[in-house]
């Protein structure tokens, strides 16, 4: 290293504590500066048993479960750091049907969906979610990751020449697939529906597609989206529209069919994503769109072409959760998970800062970044883990506990993550005074 690079290793040993995750994210020199100093920096938080990531599970996504932390320390925790938001990754009929899928199908598809890697258990499950929506000119384009799919479809749909307008508190998927098309790329203000309005004037004519991206729950705020007037909106202005529907298929709505049913809007989206990794318990996600626009991104997302299909263990595993999800326990499920949130939420309300969230994503902002490795060592040698989220993810300053309840947790855990929280909230200051 040149004196100058052993002048920046001496300062990241000596005020570590100060350092955050977007330091390491750039670097103007040819040489691996930033990526020496990153595991300088991870090796002094694991020395000092304050690095609380990749903590090593030992069983399936449950409410409690027993880590262990990156340097082998064992934690027992109340577990809100997983999105298994219906506990159905653990589900034993769920399990037995991946079972059984793997035992017919083998590991994985090993090959392009477009190619040979298209099995039967794959369009089961696209006729099961084309069901389980009940739209007839719909169908259903699956990918391996809920990350993909944004990306593909949306670089797929758009070109250059073309516009994506996205809410701020887009996930990092749409904003990557906006770029990737190649379109124009713009953003309003969180749930801003004049501002939104302001751009759609602006970019709307008879020569451009405008594509408008939201969420149905957002889960770095933890709040709805406006899917209602933003539907209206794009109309009115002849855009289309997508909403991922990551942090609520299955969970939004009477039937589940996400916030696009809860406010009505369903029949009118352009293109509804969403994510298998969440309520669905396994990995991958879909989009649902008229058939003819889902033939085409079949075909040209690139990350679906030109990518394995998705596995059978999973893949069979899903149609028996959208088999649930319709049935007395999904609906069972869907009430308790709402209940829990707002039992959750309200005990702490009114103590700490839970920003807008009002979803089964809770959220408690504490504000400093550089409060984070500590926070979250706190957090979880006290019996809490949690997703803490920080800048770039969200605003500088504005770093946040994310927190996500499930159905599948009693009042009691949630009674003791409470307490938790608000003797962090006290210990880092963050309590409302």
């Amino acid at each position: 290293m040149s004196e100058l690079d052993e002048s920046l290793v001496e300062h990241v040993h000596k005020n570590y504590a100060d350092y955050t995750y977007d330091m390491f994210m750039m670097n103007m020199s040819a040489d691996l500066e930033e990526i020496d100093l990153f595991g300088e920096w991870f090796n002094i938080l694991n020395d000092k048993n304050i690095y609380t990531f990749e903590a090593v599970r030992d069983a399936a996504q449950k409410p409690e479960i027993d880590l262990a932390r990156k340097n082998g320390a064992p934690v027992h925790i109340i577990n809100l750091s997983s999105y298994n938001y219906l506990g159905f990754s653990y589900h034993p009929e769920v399990i037995k049907a991946a079972q059984d899928a793997v035992a017919k199908y083998g590991l994985g598809a090993s090959s392009s969906p477009v190619l040979s890697g298209t099995y039967q258990i794959h369009q089961e499950l696209e006729h099961a979610l084309e069901n389980f929506f009940g739209l007839p000119d719909r169908g259903v384009s699956l990918f391996t990751a809920g990350y993909s799919v944004n990306l593909g479809v949306i670089s797929a749909f758009i070109k250059p020449g073309h516009v994506v307008i996205m809410d701020q508190a887009s996930h990092m998927s749409i904003v990557e697939g906006a770029k990737l098309s190649g379109g124009e790329a713009l953003y309003f203000r969180h749930n801003d529906m004049e501002h939104l309005e302001e751009l759609l004037k602006a970019k709307c004519d008879d020569f451009t597609r405008v594509l408008v991206c939201v969420e149905g729950v957002y889960s770095g705020d933890g709040d709805f989206g406006n899917l209602k007037d933003v539907v209206r909106l794009a109309k009115q202005y002849g855009a289309f529209t997508l909403v991922d529907e990551a942090h609520s298929a299955l969970l939004a709505g009477e039937n589940g069919r996400g916030v696009c049913e809860m406010q009505g809007v369903l029949e009118d989206v352009d293109l509804y994503v969403m994510t298998f990794s969440k309520a669905f318990g396994g990995v991958g996600g879909a989009v649902y769109a008229k058939k003819n626009i889902v033939k085409y991104i079949n075909w040209y997302a690139k990350c679906r072409m030109f990518s394995c299909a998705l596995d059978p263990a999973v893949t069979g595993g899903m149609v028996k959760v959208i088999e649930l999800a319709g049935k007395p326990v999904g609906y069972e499920r869907r009430a308790r998970l709402n209940a829990n949130a707002a039992y959750f939420r309200n005990l702490l309300q009114g103590k700490v800062n839970l920003g807008v969230s009002d979803a089964w994503v809770v959220i408690v902002n504490f504000g400093s970044e550089k409060k984070t490795l500590a926070l979250n060592d706190y957090l979880q040698k006290s019996g809490l883990d949690t997703s803490i989220i920080q800048f770039p993810a969200v605003p500088k300053n504005d770093a946040r506990i994310r927190m996500f309840v499930t159905s599948e947790h009693t009042q009691e855990q949630l009674a003791k993550a409470a307490e938790i929280v608000l003797s962090a909230a006290d210990k880092f200051d963050f309590l409302l005074k």
